[in-house]
């Protein structure tokens, strides 16, 4: 998938396949909410409303309250690439993202998920 068709991707169609993949192996969509909830900043009311709205990612992450500082320390690789290397900002927030689902359903903690 290019690049440009992820930024226009509605998140609420990508969601259901985080929670799936997490929920395969015995994490929650509870736990997926809390570290979508930590990256972005969004309350749950806030969270559930782009949901509903069918934000892409783009503005989903532009619209984001507060990216977590400690995003920064999410390393290692994902598709193929090291995400602290990805020079596109959007880019590297969804892969971001898709790290720490990684990280969940490999059956992380979710203090080390959220870098606690």
């Amino acid at each position: 998938m290019s690049e440009h068709r992820i930024f226009t991707t509605s998140f609420a169609s990508v969601y259901p396949h985080y929670v799936a993949k997490a929920e395969r192996k015995g994490r929650t969509r509870a736990e997926v909410d809390e570290i979508i909830l930590w990256l972005t900043g969004f309350s749950p009311e806030a969270f559930a409303a782009q949901l509903a709205g069918q934000s892409d990612f783009r503005t989903f992450f532009a619209q984001a309250p507060a990216m977590n500082p400690a995003r920064a320390q999410i390393k290692g690789v994902i598709c193929g690439v090291r995400v602290e290397e990805i020079a596109d900002p959007l880019m590297r927030e969804i892969r971001y993202l898709d790290k720490l689902i990684d990280e969940l359903a490999r059956g992380k903690a979710m203090a080390k998920i959220l870098r606690g």
